[in-house]
């Protein structure tokens, strides 16, 4: 903690107890409304002001009511938190004449250089790689994946990977999700190159058949950009222009001729999609409460040359609610719509693919044009609380740790 910080807090809590002395007194004179004042903010080494300015429920001269001013304070927080960047947020209030009340946003940053080492099953999830494939330890992909969050103080992410093993793959990933002065309008930039020398090249009986070679069986390159429209602290819209390019090994088109649309063996094309997201949950990472709306639209080829013509329509519910102290229910409901009748096997998907699974059947993929998906959840807060790691960083001390025990139900 900077010693700038230590002065601010201390003055703030001298201050506060400065104002208890004649809090009688203001409030025989306030009324239901108060004028936010100055609105300080400390913690925040890296973090520039402005984004957490972006993600506050009032503004410097704002009217709120006092009925209201809790309820202010919480959505703030939250979507503070919800930003990923701080491993703790606190909002005090300190109102020093009748009216009028000064805020003070307390952030404490997380570490944002991560160089994380890969190690990690191939598979879709353990399940499956036990039970189909007798816990092949051959089947583990290891290398490098380094992360900057929070780069130049703006909220951007830069993330590298050089990924080998049983499936090997490079790419490179960068966000910046505040491009004008209002913070509404980002861009991100992903390139990925995968040259697997193991891959999955047809489905029998619901389970996933992989071809082993020493040569690669496919090298795929794929570029897209993505903008992102953020219209209000809940909605977000997302247009995504991307392309494709793959050469398959002439085992695997021998082997499945319909893995690439009009079967091709060397097959470019472009895709477009919209993505519309209503974020209303309280914690994203393991939200409690709340809800969030999902729609997409995705049209694979664009151009009179693409082999590719097929349109993915998808929507989602999920919905959050804590029945009573500790007791937490949610329900997901979710369907996906493909217009191809008979789409090429690297785009045919389906249950079991990219998080939309269900639970006790993860061993197996179910595809087609199209699929219904509802998961209930009940669950109880056994335990919660934060440990002192002991570790001297100040961004790593703090352990927070949280049991549920849950019982579910989907259908698909």
């Amino acid at each position: 903690m900077n010693r700038f910080r230590i002065i601010i807090l201390a003055l703030f809590s001298v201050v506060s107890l400065f104002a208890q002395e004649h809090v009688q007194v203001f409030r025989a004179d306030t009324a239901k409304q108060l004028i936010v004042g100055r609105i300080l903010i400390v913690g925040n080494k890296v973090t520039k002001d402005r984004i957490i300015f972006r993600e506050l429920s009032m503004q410097p001269g704002d009217t709120v009511s006092r009925s209201e001013l809790n309820k202010i304070l919480e959505v703030s927080q939250i979507r503070l938190y919800n930003l990923r960047i701080f491993n703790k947020v606190q909002l005090s209030l300190l109102e020093l004449s009748p009216g009028q009340a000064d805020v003070l946003v307390d952030v404490e940053e997380r570490w944002y250089t991560f160089p994380v080492p890969i190690f990690e099953l191939y598979d879709r999830n353990f399940n499956e790689w036990w039970q189909n494939y007798k816990h092949d330890f051959s089947r583990v992909n290891y290398g490098l994946r380094l992360f900057q969050y929070n780069f130049r103080g703006r909220n951007e992410t830069l993330r590298l990977t050089a990924r080998f093993g049983f499936s090997k793959r490079f790419d490179l990933y960068y966000k910046v999700p505040n491009l004008s002065r209002n913070q509404k309008h980002g861009l991100t930039f992903e390139y990925d190159f995968l040259e697997p020398a193991n891959l999955p090249y047809k489905t029998e009986d619901h389970i996933l058949t992989f071809l082993n070679q020493r040569q690669p069986l496919k090298r795929q390159h794929t570029a897209i950009v993505t903008y992102n429209f953020r219209k209000n602290f809940y909605q977000t819209h997302a247009f995504e222009l991307g392309w494709d390019d793959i050469q398959l090994s002439d085992t695997i088109f021998q082997l499945n001729p319909n893995y690439l649309a009009d079967r091709q063996q060397h097959q470019q094309y472009s895709f477009f999609s919209y993505r519309f997201v209503a974020e209303h949950r309280d914690v994203v990472a393991y939200p409690l409460r709340g809800y969030q709306v999902t729609a997409g639209i995705t049209k694979s080829g664009l151009s009179f040359g693409d082999k590719v013509n097929q349109l993915n329509i998808s929507a989602s519910l999920a919905w959050h609610k804590e029945v009573k102290p500790d007791w937490y229910f949610s329900f997901l409901t979710s369907a996906n719509y493909n217009t191809a009748d008979n789409p090429p096997y690297n785009l045919n998907r389906g249950i079991g693919y990219r998080r939309q699974f269900l639970r006790g059947y993860e061993v197996y993929v179910i595809e087609g044009p199209m699929y219904t998906m509802n998961k209930a959840t009940f669950k109880r807060r056994i335990f919660s609380s934060e440990f002192d790691s002991g570790i001297p960083i100040q961004q790593f001390r703090r352990v927070p740790v949280a049991v549920y025990l849950k019982g579910y139900a989907d259908l698909g």
